[in-house]
C-alpha cells in the first residue's frame, strides 16, 4: 500500500465513522463534520475543481482562516491531483502576489475576510484566473469586485457551487478521480509551503505524500495522544506545525479539531480565542511562545487583581511546585518535595484549579513550537498543571524533529528526537559533535522535503547527500535531550570572528525588563555589541507617573537600568560573556510588527529588515556621539512619553 495522506483519510473514515473531525462556530453553535463527511465532500469538491478545467499537477492556493472548509478544500485539491499552496492570512498583498505567481497557482481559495486582499492584486496575477469563495453568498464583496475589475459571474465560484457541480457531474468524473488517486505516488507533492523570509526572499518548500505520512506516524509513535481527543487550533492552518498535526496526524487518532471563530475579522477573532477555548474544552493545544507568553501575562494579571492574599498563595505555590519538579527529567529529592508540598497543595486547591479553568476542564498539556520557548514559560505552566512541552521543527522537515512529552521531558530543552529520524550535530570543521558540543543541527529521514520549488541552488545548499542542514545551532545534553540555541544566520560576529547566538540575550532582557518591549541584539564584525529596542508605551507611561519624571535624560537612565536588570537576576547572572552584552542601545519609536514587515507571520523578528530600516541608527551606535545610551537620538525617542510633549 502506498503511504499517502489520501489513504490516511480513507482509513480514518472507516475507523472513526462517527467522530467529528472538524468543528467550527456558527450562528446556532458548533457545527461539526465527521470523518466520512469530510471524505465525501472533498471528493465532490475535487470533481467540481475538474469542471473548472483545473487538473492533475496544477496548484491551488488557500488564503483563509481555520475552518471546516479549509480542511475539505485541501483534501479536495489533493483528490483532484493538484497541489495546495497554503498562505498566511497575515501576508501583505504584494507577498500574496509573489507566492501566487511564483507557485503558478491556477486558483485561490479565499474567505470574506481575505477577499479584499486578493481582489487588490487581481490584475497583477499571472496564472490565477479563478477565485473559490468559501462563503455561501457574495454579499459584502460587491464594491471590491467593482473597484478592482472582478467579474463575479466569470472570476468567482462559490465553494458550495463547486461541491454541487461535483455531485452533478459525479458519474462522469468518478472514474477519473479514482484513477488519479490510484496513481498518486509517495513522491507526489502535497503542498508548496513558503518560508516566512526572515533572512531573505521566501522559498517554496515542496512536501510530499511520504513526507507527511512518515512525520505524522513517527510523531504519533512518540506522543501519547488518546483516540478521540479534542484539539483546539489557535495557530493558522498554513503554519507547518498546525498543518501536519491538525490536518494529518489527527487522522491517526480520530481527533476532533476546533477552530477559533474568525467571523468578524481579526480583532473579533482575537477576542474569541478565550471564549472558544472554554467552549471547545480541549485535551491539548498547539501553540507558539508568543501565545503562551500572552496567556502567562493574563493569568498573572488576573491573579494579582484578586488581591495580595490570593496572589501570595499563588506565588508561594508556584515557587514550591517549581522546586519540587526540578528540571522535569530529574525531580527534586524527597526532602525538597516534602517541605514544599504544603504551599503547593494550598495553591493547587485555592488558585491553580481555578486558573486552569480558562483552558476548559479537560486540558492535559500544550505543545509548543515555531520558536524557542522561554524556560520561564515552561516552568510556569508546568507548575500550574498545564505543561507546555517544547518541541523543535522546521518546515523543511514537515516539520517535527523532536519534542518533550508527558512521559519524558526536560525543561530548557526541545526534547528527544522522534523515531526513525537521524539527527546529528555537525561542528564548523565538518566533524560530528560529541555530547555537549555545539554545532549545526543536521537531519536525515523520510520527512525531509523534496526541495525548494524552482530553486535548485538553494535546495543544493540545504540538502546534501540526503542530509538536511537546518541552519539552526544546538547540542545534545548529557541526558540525550536536544537543546536548540538559535539560527546560524542570526549569529552575532565579533571583530575577531567569534560567533554567538543572540536569542538567549534578547530573551533575558525582555523577560527581566519592565519597560523594554522588543530587542534585537546586533554585532557584525564590530568592536562591541549593540541593540535596537522598542519600549512598552503603557508601562513607560505608568512608570513616568509613578516616579514623577519630566526629563528625557532621567527617563533614559531609568530605561538603561531596566535594560540591564537581567545581569542581576539569579536566572541570568553571569550567563552571557560580556562581549555579547550590548554596550549601548537605540530606542525606536515604532514597534516591530507584521504590518511594517519586521515581524513575520510566525511572530519572529525579520532581522535583515530591521537592520535595513534602522541602518543609520545602528551605525550611529559605533560613533562617539551615540556610544553612550544617553544621546540625542534616544532623548528624541522618549520625549513622546513625557508630560507636555
Amino acid at each position: 500500500m502506498k503511504r499517502t495522506v489520501l489513504r490516511m483519510l480513507r482509513e480514518s473514515a472507516v475507523q472513526y465513522p462517527a467522530a467529528a473531525y472538524t468543528n467550527q462556530k456558527g450562528d446556532s453553535g458548533w457545527v461539526g463534520m465527521t470523518y466520512p463527511n469530510v471524505l465525501n465532500e472533498s471528493r465532490f469538491l475535487a470533481a467540481g475543481i475538474h469542471q473548472l478545467g483545473i487538473g492533475k499537477g496544477d496548484k491551488i492556493s488557500i488564503l483563509a482562516e481555520g475552518r471546516n472548509r479549509w480542511i475539505t478544500s485541501e483534501y479536495g485539491i489533493l483528490f483532484a491531483g493538484c497541489t495546495t499552496v497554503p498562505l498566511s492570512i497575515k501576508l501583505m498583498p504584494d507577498e500574496v502576489l509573489f507566492r501566487l505567481n511564483h507557485s503558478d497557482s491556477k486558483a485561490i481559495v479565499v474567505s470574506r475576510n481575505t477577499f479584499e486582499k486578493v481582489a487588490s492584486i487581481w490584475s497583477a496575477m499571472e496564472h490565477t484566473h479563478k477565485i473559490i469563495y468559501l462563503e455561501d453568498d457574495l454579499s459584502g464583496i460587491e464594491s471590491d469586485c467593482k473597484q478592482f475589475g472582478i467579474n463575479p459571474e466569470k472570476d468567482i465560484v462559490r465553494y458550495s457551487e463547486l461541491v454541487q457541480s461535483g455531485k452533478f457531474h459525479w458519474e462522469e468524473t468518478e472514474a477519473l478521480l479514482e484513477k488519479i488517486e490510484e496513481e498518486t505516488e509517495e513522491d507526489d507533492i502535497v503542498t508548496i509551503s513558503y518560508t516566512s523570509g526572515t533572512t531573505g526572499d521566501p522559498k517554496g518548500i515542496m512536501l510530499s505524500q511520504l513526507n507527511y505520512y512518515s512525520n505524522c506516524h513517527d510523531a504519533m509513535e512518540m506522543f501519547n495522544v488518546t483516540e478521540n481527543d479534542r484539539l483546539y487550533i489557535i495557530l493558522p492552518l498554513d503554519h507547518s506545525f498546525a498543518h501536519t498535526v491538525g490536518i494529518y496526524a489527527a487522522l491517526l487518532r480520530g481527533l476532533s479539531l476546533y477552530f477559533v471563530d474568525a467571523r468578524g475579522g481579526g480583532v473579533q477573532t482575537v477576542k474569541n480565542i478565550p471564549i472558544n477555548l472554554v467552549e471547545a474544552n480541549p485535551h491539548f493545544i498547539l501553540t507558539v511562545p508568543a501565545l503562551t507568553a500572552n496567556f502567562m501575562s493574563k493569568i498573572k494579571e488576573g491573579v494579582a487583581a484578586k488581591g495580595k492574599f490570593v496572589n501570595g498563595i499563588f506565588q508561594a505555590g508556584l515557587n514550591a511546585k517549581i522546586r519540587m519538579e526540578g528540571d522535569g527529567f530529574k525531580k527534586a529529592g524527597v526532602l525538597i518535595r516534602m517541605t514544599n508540598y504544603l504551599p503547593y497543595i494550598l495553591a493547587e486547591t485555592l488558585v491553580f484549579k481555578k486558573v486552569r479553568g480558562i483552558f476548559g476542564n479537560s486540558i492535559r498539556y500544550c505543545v509548543g513550537g515555531g520558536a524557542l520557548l522561554d524556560i520561564r514559560q515552561q516552568v510556569f505552566f508546568n507548575a500550574i498543571g498545564v505543561p507546555v512541552h517544547q518541541g523543535y521543527g522546521l518546515s523543511e522537515a514537515t516539520p517535527i524533529i523532536s519534542g518533550n512529552t508527558m512521559e519524558v521531558h526536560k525543561m530548557g530543552t526541545s526534547g528527544k528526537v522522534i523515531p526513525n529520524l537521524i539527527c546529528k550535530i555537525i561542528k564548523s570543521d565538518g566533524t560530528e559533535a560529541m555530547s555537549g558540543e555545539k554545532g549545526e543541527i543536521v537531519i536525515k529521514g523520510e520527512n525531509v522535503m523534496k526541495g525548494y520549488y524552482k530553486n535548485p541552488e538553494s535546495t543544493a545548499k540545504t540538502i546534501k547527500d540526503g542530509w538536511l542542514f537546518t541552519g539552526d545551532l544546538g547540542y545534545y545534553d548529557k541526558d540525550g535531550f536536544l537543546v536548540v540555541i538559535g539560527r546560524a544566520k542570526a549569529l552575532l560576529i565579533s571583530s575577531d570572528g567569534e560567533k554567538y547566538s543572540p536569542e538567549g540575550i534578547e530573551e533575558a532582557i525582555q523577560n527581566s525588563s519592565e519597560l523594554v518591549n522588543q530587542v534585537m541584539v546586533y554585532n557584525d564584525m564590530r568592536k562591541y555589541t549593540t541593540a535596537v529596542v522598542t519600549l512598552d508605551a503603557g508601562k513607560v507611561k505608568k512608570y513616568i507617573e509613578r516616579n514623577k519624571i519630566s526629563d528625557a535624560e532621567v527617563l533614559i537612565k531609568a530605561v538603561k537600568l531596566d535594560f540591564y536588570k537581567f545581569k542581576d537576576t539569579a536566572e541570568y547572572r553571569n550567563q552571557f560573556p560580556e562581549k555579547w552584552v550590548p554596550t549601548t542601545f537605540q530606542i525606536i519609536n515604532e514597534p516591530f510588527t507584521e504590518q511594517n514587515l519586521m515581524i513575520n507571520s510566525t511572530m519572529k523578528m525579520v532581522r535583515h529588515k530591521i537592520q535595513e530600516v534602522y541602518h543609520d541608527r545602528i551605525e550611529a551606535m559605533y560613533t562617539p556621539e551615540c556610544s553612550n545610551v544617553v544621546n540625542e537620538h534616544n532623548k528624541d525617542a522618549v520625549k513622546k512619553f513625557l508630560p507636555f510633549n
